[in-house]
This record gives C-alpha cells, sequence and structure tokens, in this order.
C-alpha cells in the first residue's frame, strides 16, 4: 500500500484545516487508518484512528471533540477533519495504515506499517 497525504497548508488560530490521505496499490478496505503527527524535537504521536469500515474510531486526548476521522473506501481515501486548530497543533501529519480486516480494536503504532510521507500544517496565532 502507498499512502500519499494532502491538504496542509497555513491556517490561522481557531481555524480548520482538511488533511487527506489517498491510498493505492491495494484497497483500503482491510486496513485500519491512522493520522499521527511529529513536530519539530518531539517524538510521533497519535492523533486519530479508524478502522476498516468506519464503524470504531479513537482520538488522542489532545484533539477529542475538535479533530474528525472519516473515510470513503470506494474512494481509497481518509480524512482529517481539524477545526479549532491551536498552536499546538502544528506539526508534520502523517498517515498510516495497518492490516486489520477484524477491525476491532485501537492498533499502536508500531504496528502501523505502510506510512504516508507526511503533510506540515502550520497554525499562526
Amino acid at each position: 500500500v502507498q499512502l500519499q497525504a494532502s491538504g496542509g497548508g497555513l491556517v490561522q488560530a481557531g481555524g480548520s484545516l482538511r488533511v487527506s490521505c489517498l491510498a493505492s496499490g491495494d484497497t483500503l478496505r482491510n486496513y485500519n487508518m491512522g493520522w499521527f503527527r511529529q513536530a519539530p524535537g518531539t517524538e510521533r504521536e497519535f492523533v486519530a484512528a479508524i478502522n476498516w469500515n468506519g464503524i470504531r474510531t479513537w482520538y488522542g486526548d489532545s484533539v477529542k471533540g475538535r479533530f474528525t476521522i472519516s473515510r470513503d473506501n470506494a474512494k481509497n481515501t481518509v480524512n482529517l477533519q481539524m477545526n479549532s486548530l491551536k498552536a499546538e497543533d502544528a506539526a508534520v501529519y502523517y498517515c498510516a495504515a495497518t492490516y486489520d480486516p477484524s477491525g476491532g480494536r485501537l492498533r499502536p503504532i508500531d504496528e502501523y506499517k505502510y506510512w504516508g510521507q507526511g503533510t506540515q500544517v502550520t497554525v499562526s496565532s
């Protein structure tokens, strides 16, 4: 699976942005998808994940209530809608996939085998 993230950019604090991930090479139907982020000098952080059919979603504590993950298996895409952005949300955002046809639980970061190249999100205060 190859993943291509897009949609990053510069946004003012309090604004919204949507980043997207397009997959190729295989259907996303059997994959748990996740978004992670990494700011300079920090470890990669879990942001959100969604199971194969979109019924189950998980969020990091810092983004709950502000971010929404969704997927469209027919289009092989996963989106992350980010609202009420804060300065601390600025980072490179990565989408990732792990093969998980059962899709019943949140997978740890080290189980995500496929990663996109990242898209930069900058938040100005």
